[in-house]
């Protein structure tokens, strides 16, 4: 058969790069190296319970238009559970529960009314809010453009999210209750190295114009069954190709594309799109083309940030929301999975971004950390028995978002037919879900314009 596009990726990026194209009439084949679909946002079954387990709870927001353009075009937006609004119950240090709710208004009058509202800080501590709004009132596009994160606000070039708070005169019980828990939840580093102007590009996109934007969207199946597979379906019910164990080389002619080679297999086609992490990229050529070399480079150099989830079941419910924030603890969030995706058992899925400190703890170590988190904010977890732990670590999840990292590359490369998408090049957007899938649509755009 012969191919219009090569796609290399089986994830987010690379689905939404494919579907795209092949609707607007282009052949597609994807490849994926490894035996399953998804790349860092996939589920395996777990061994013991025959549970499907996402390898990190992942939570998609009503801003992000291009992932619900995916989910739209491969027919699994019933798939996902919208939370009217952005309502969030916290439970601080100190066991006092609150829950921020910002009312049906326009923004940013919903965060500031919701803000204001909340009993869990004092008047002065609430007030402080109004800074960041006056900083936020004008609102941002819903799709930034490329280099934006750069320039989404021009006072924060080389800031940290700190340090732009703290410029916006943010309470500290404020950035500890909200702010912090929000930035690593979006940025996966903390607060002190991640530049301030990728949140500022999340704050302009959650509170922007349509009040929706900030409503939680939560999976309601495993992740593969939310993308990855029906992806898969949807493209050979129209003719194409997806492959798995198909490990890839870029084949480089005087600079201009050739095709891949598989195994020994060449596979000709005059495009092909990576969607590879930034740390795989060199890997993809044999040798490296020297116009690519700065590119390569720069992608090795970027820092690589650590998630890890641990996953609790109880013998009875102790938690009865989908999510709740667990502030100034090691694990940040808390989701009900019975409450998402429903089923009788009592699994909870706690999530710890930028997770350097704990990372390297054994398994044990993490089961225990996270036990001790929600005993300490649920008082119903405290007579459940623990009937099992498990522990999952993406130790190069993210990259670094810091003022200082290197620069992210466009799309578009120094080799004829070479396009690059996923999260990590320069959408604008920190390394989310939204960020792969607005990669993957602009790099099917540069094709088939």
């Amino acid at each position: 058969m012969i191919h219009d596009v090569i796609v290399i990726g089986g994830g987010v990026a690379g689905f939404s790069a494919a579907t795209a194209l092949a609707e607007a009439g282009a052949r597609v084949l994807v490849l994926e190296a490894r035996p399953g679909l998804g790349g860092r946002a996939t589920a395996f079954t777990d061994p013991e319970t025959g549970e499907r387990v996402d390898n990190g709870q992942h939570i998609l927001m009503g801003c992000y238009i291009e992932t619900l353009a995916l989910l739209a075009r491969i027919g699994t937006s019933d798939r996902v559970r919208w939370q009217a609004g952005l309502a969030l119950t916290m439970i601080d240090g100190r066991g006092h529960e609150s829950v921020l709710k910002l009312p049906p208004m326009a923004s940013p009058l919903h965060l500031l009314a919701g803000v204001l509202a909340w009993d869990a800080l004092s008047w002065r501590e609430r007030l402080s809010i109004l800074r960041v709004g006056a900083a936020l009132g004008g609102g941002a596009p819903h799709r930034p453009a490329a280099g934006s994160s750069r320039a989404a606000d021009a006072g924060v070039s080389g800031e940290t999210v700190r340090a732009w708070l703290t410029r916006h005169g943010q309470a500290p019980r404020l950035c500890e209750l909200f702010w912090e828990p929000l930035a690593l939840a979006a940025l996966n580093q903390s607060i002190d190295q991640a530049a301030a102007s990728y949140f500022v590009t999340v704050l302009a996109q959650m509170f922007g114009p349509d009040p929706s934007a900030a409503s939680l969207v939560m999976p309601a199946v495993p992740l593969d069954e939310l993308y990855a597979e029906p992806a898969r379906r949807w493209l050979q019910d129209r003719g194409h190709q997806v492959r798995v164990n198909a490990p890839a080389k870029v084949e480089v002619v005087d600079e201009r594309v050739t095709g891949v080679r598989v195994r020994g297999e060449h596979i000709a086609a005059p495009v092909v799109i990576s969607t590879v992490p930034w740390h795989a990229l060199g890997g993809l050529f044999d040798p490296a083309p020297a116009a690519l070399a700065a590119t390569i480079a720069d992608a090795s150099a970027l820092g690589s940030l650590p998630i890890v989830t641990v996953n609790l079941w109880f013998d009875r419910p102790v938690m009865h929301e989908a999510l709740i924030g667990l502030p100034a603890r090691a694990f940040q969030w808390v989701f009900d999975r019975r409450a998402i995706v429903g089923g009788a058992s009592s699994h909870l899925s706690l999530i710890s971004s930028g997770a350097e400190s704990i990372v390297s703890m054994t398994n044990d170590e993490l089961i225990a950390t996270a036990l001790a988190d929600v005993r300490a904010a649920l008082p119903a977890a405290r007579a459940a028995v623990l009937r099992k732990g498990l522990a999952v670590r993406e130790k190069r999840s993210t990259f670094s978002l810091a003022p200082d990292a290197p620069r992210r590359p466009q799309a578009e490369t120094a080799i004829a037919g070479f396009l690059l998408a996923g999260d990590w090049i320069d959408t604008g957007l920190p390394a989310t879900i939204e960020s792969a899938a607005v990669s993957g649509h602009r790099a099917a755009t540069l094709v088939v314009d």
